[in-house]
């Protein structure tokens, strides 16, 4: 399959489905995601919205991501977010041109970012006054 040169709905809609399809096979993150999501089709429709407004500016997702993580807390751990961008890394590279694939890898980090402080930054842990 030659790279996409454009991102567009279409193709993020093929992004999604073909990147979820690699984590539900994955070993580390996989059980994660399928006992967490009970149904694909609607998932990857509303990740495929959070991408469109993330990418393309389009106001389609209409959800709150990080408490969506919250949920999950126990569960995930700070290597499943390395996984998870490794997969993201490997599908969009295959997709799109390198541009392109450098955009959506790019703001994955800093989602991914985002997320990991919301989930694992805890200010007792790592204010000053604990060394006193």
């Amino acid at each position: 399959m030659k790279p996409r040169a454009t991102l567009d709905e279409e193709a993020l809609g093929l992004l999604v489905e073909r990147f979820y399809a690699h984590v539900r096979c994955d070993d580390l993150i996989g059980t994660l995601f399928n006992e967490a999501v009970h149904d694909w089709p609607a998932h990857t429709s509303r990740l495929t919205a959070f991408w469109s407004s993330v990418m393309l500016s389009s106001g389609n997702y209409k959800g709150q991501p990080v408490a969506a993580h919250l949920r999950h807390r126990g569960e995930i751990t700070p290597p499943m977010f390395d996984r998870w961008l490794s997969i993201w890394r490997k599908v969009t590279a295959e997709l799109f041109a390198a541009e392109i694939a450098g955009a959506l890898q790019a703001k994955a980090d800093r989602i991914a970012e985002s997320l990991r402080v919301a989930l694992f930054f805890r200010l007792d842990q790592h204010s000053p006054d604990r060394a006193l």
